[in-house]
């Protein structure tokens, strides 16, 4: 882990650090100062890379980040912060974007449980519509751009009641014949991370996997409670407990919807953000294709341990994307 910047320190000449706001496994994000433009302040994202790669790698990673960089910079969208800046300092590169001021909707959820009370639906269906926007705005560019980390802490909730989806720092743009480096990447967040963007990218994930992650948000933001993730339902299929089953108050509807979101395969979910709101908002009704049996795997399996079960699992997944991807 690097050592964090100290506060007062002035990057570039103009960037002033206030205070860590975000902390992750390749750096921080600080809140900080635009000396140039006064009064503006900007939040800092900072990628430090691993020194013992090698110099090649390392030097594909950081062109990565700046190409990738470049494509954020010319986004400009209300429900997402505009990336205004990207430069290097020695072996950390960094990336400058608007601060958005308000509660992350982690933060929201759990001041409502901590009072035994649930988030009401109508509320988390309007966050829903936002994200909506904003997704479905990121996967019209040519070539689509994936947010990969969806997730309640990275949806920030403005004074004036509007979302906003932060970090981008598992973006991947979706260019033709080409693999994201998963150095820089990362994987995502366990609980809100579909099968196959697990084990590194190996260039099988898409427009399904950010749907994936915007379903289990919801799955949390309606139950207060944390989605089983991929791997274990893969597993035990009946690890995931319906949503109605937890708070009876939420709607066939938004439940039949974000269970499909949350399919375990790719091809058993909505394919475009367009089709999840039709289902959630509109009179589309969820497609049914399950793969899988419904009974756990362990259950024939008795005495195998579970990461060998976990490993012919993961093997048999990637298979199946292959062999589809080859049809």
């Amino acid at each position: 882990m690097p050592l964090p910047l100290k506060a007062g320190e002035v990057l570039r000449g103009r960037y002033q650090t206030i205070r860590i706001i975000g902390q992750g496994g390749m750096g921080c994000i600080y809140l900080a100062d635009d000396l140039r433009l006064k009064g503006r302040q900007c939040a800092l994202k900072e990628v430090e890379y691993d020194l013992k790669l090698s110099p090649e790698l390392i030097q594909e990673s950081r062109d990565q980040f700046m190409r990738e960089a470049t494509v954020l910079a010319r986004l400009d969208h209300p429900n997402l912060p505009k990336v205004s800046d990207f430069f290097s300092i020695e072996s950390r590169d960094y990336l400058v974007m608007d601060f958005v001021p308000g509660k992350d909707l982690r933060t929201i959820m759990v001041e409502k449980r901590q009072g035994n009370e649930f988030l009401a639906e109508s509320m988390v269906l309007d966050w829903a519509s936002q994200l909506c926007d904003a997704l479905e705005f990121l996967h019209s560019q040519n070539p689509p751009i994936l947010h990969r980390d969806v997730k309640p802490s990275n949806l920030k909730l403005t004074p004036n009641g509007l979302l906003k989806l932060v970090d981008f720092g598992l973006v991947k743009v979706l260019a033709p014949g080409e693999i994201t480096i998963t150095i820089l990447q990362g994987q995502g967040t366990a609980l809100y991370t579909p099968l196959e963007q697990y084990g590194g990218d190996s260039g099988h994930t898409g427009i399904p996997t950010d749907i994936y992650a915007f379903g289990a948000t919801l799955y949390h933001l309606l139950t207060n409670h944390p989605p089983a993730d991929a791997r274990e339902r893969f597993l035990d299929p009946e690890s995931l407990t319906p949503i109605r089953e937890i708070n009876p108050n939420i709607s066939l509807k938004s439940e039949k919807a974000i269970l499909w979101a949350m399919g375990i395969h790719p091809f058993d979910r909505p394919q475009t953000i367009q089709d999840f709101r039709q289902t959630l908002f509109g009179s589309r009704q969820p497609i049914s294709r399950t793969r899988y049996s419904a009974t756990p795997i362990v259950k024939y399996l008795p005495g195998i341990p579970e990461k060998v079960l976990l490993g012919t699992a993961m093997l048999i997944s990637v298979l199946g994307l292959l062999i589809h991807l080859l049809l």
